[in-house]
């Protein structure tokens, strides 16, 4: 049986190892999992979390994309009824069928960084875990949790903190990885806000809302919510609109907190 200590990372793949065992201990630790939970491992790998994972949490479900890797877990663990390998892509397989509860799953992995976002909100697709653990690159953690009125302030930071609590752990220098990436890297928690906010036609309009406001976030809301042709609210309803969602239509979107782009996604006619 292939040892994954010596598989070989593919560029292909944009697989980058962590090999640094001290931060392996400590982004388990973060993910606070205990021995009766479930925990779902995007991108094993060569174990770096895995090893500590298994016989440790009541359930471990591994994502694999490379089909050797997926098969020597398969192999290793093919007598564990609480291992539980699929491979495939993340952003594709329904992972959710091998796990009862998702709501009682935590998420945890170390992603590639060139996908990092379709991932993040493929795991916040309904039905969402108790909290995902990520290693992704140290600026898309920044965007994340930036503040409101940043210059990282963006999208991303409304899509994830509009329905879930972000926070950025530590950071992880690029010597903990092998091959070493060309930047550094971070650790965050998202933990998905319960009861859900937004009904799913709500979030659908929020996401509609966001993506077109920061396509054009030199300019005013009022020109936003006007002229873009994904909204084309009628001018007469515009005044209307931001009292009830109490915003100020000659702010740009990077002044809006996720709190005030909810409310106004539920204002939109």
């Amino acid at each position: 049986m292939m040892d994954p200590t010596f598989s070989r990372p593919k560029r292909s793949l944009s697989q980058n190892f962590l090999v640094d065992p001290n931060i392996q201990k400590k982004i388990v630790a973060a993910l606070s999992a205990s021995p009766t939970e479930v925990v779902v491992e995007v991108g094993p790998g060569r174990g770096a979390l895995t090893y500590h994972l298994v016989g440790v949490v009541s359930k471990l479900v591994l994502i694999e994309l490379d089909h050797d890797l997926a098969a020597m877990w398969s192999e290793k663990y093919r007598d564990r009824e609480d291992v539980t390998v699929l491979q495939g892509d993340v952003l594709t397989i329904p992972f959710w069928e091998s796990v009862g509860d998702p709501s009682r799953t935590h998420v945890v992995g170390n992603i590639p960084y060139n996908i990092t976002s379709p991932i993040i909100f493929r795991l916040l697709e309904r039905p969402r875990p108790q909290s995902i653990l990520l290693t992704v690159q140290n600026e898309v953690a920044q965007r994340i949790t930036a503040p409101v009125g940043s210059k990282e302030y963006g999208a991303l930071s409304v899509g994830v903190r509009s329905i879930a609590s972000a926070e950025k752990l530590f950071r992880i220098g690029r010597g903990a990885f092998n091959p070493k990436p060309g930047v550094d890297s971070a650790v965050i928690r998202i933990v998905p806000v319960r009861p859900e906010p937004l009904s799913i036609e709500e979030e659908l309009r929020l996401r509609t809302l966001v993506r077109s406001a920061f396509q054009w976030r030199r300019k005013q809301l009022k020109r936003i919510l006007r002229d873009h042709e994904a909204l084309k609210i009628p001018p007469e309803l515009l005044e209307d609109v931001a009292s009830r969602a109490g915003i100020d239509l000659a702010d740009r979107p990077e002044r809006l907190s996720p709190e005030a782009f909810l409310r106004l996604a539920s204002t939109l006619p």
